[in-house]
């Protein structure tokens, strides 16, 4: 069984280190570290530049599990179960690309309409986080840097996984497959 740990563990050692009397081994079994480590962020000599950050604040621990495990040092921090993951909100998240990738999604698109006809604009938007505009200008040819544009593996380009690109070729075979069947159907 594994345990579950605090979200940012250094800087939650750091915090535990500077504002609580837990020994350093309560400190390292909480935070997934090795109690020497702990002992070095005490020291001085790691850890040096991380900000504490309160797992109390975070709802990670709460204050009466500090106070109970101050005055049992065997006794051991437990997480509180509500935080030990993130919460996923119901938003949706736009893909991040970083500025020096942003001039390949072109290429990438380009990769994906030559090899992959088939694909949909939905599953393009989902690998390379691009938009519908930017799709059909390069289906259509009528981008303005066309001339420049070279079909470049989205993969080797940064724009997605490995996984997410066979995942998305996956069901572009599936749907082939099923269009053929449903073709044959239809000729008998």
């Amino acid at each position: 069984m594994t345990q579950e740990l605090p979200l940012m563990r250094k800087a939650t050692a750091v915090w535990l280190v500077e504002n609580t009397s837990l020994t350093f081994h309560q400190i390292a079994q909480f935070c997934g570290l090795h109690e020497l480590e702990v002992q070095g962020i005490a020291d001085g000599d790691v850890a040096t530049g991380i900000i504490g950050q309160s797992p109390i604040l975070s709802g990670q621990l709460i204050h009466e599990e500090i106070t109970r495990c101050e005055k049992d040092q065997n006794a051991l921090l437990t997480l509180n179960r509500s935080s030990a993951s993130p919460v996923k909100t119901g938003g949706k998240v736009s893909k991040y690309t970083p500025i020096a990738r942003r001039q390949d999604k072109p290429d990438g698109i380009s990769y994906l309409l030559k090899y992959y006809p088939e694909i949909t604009n939905s599953q393009i938007k989902k690998l390379v986080g691009t938009t519908d505009k930017m799709i059909d200008s390069i289906r259509n040819r009528t981008h303005w840097n066309m001339k420049n544009i070279k079909p470049r593996d989205v993969v080797l380009l940064g724009l997605c996984s490995q996984s997410q690109f066979n995942d998305v070729i996956s069901q572009i075979q599936v749907s082939s497959v099923e269009v053929e069947q449903k073709k044959k159907i239809k000729k008998s």
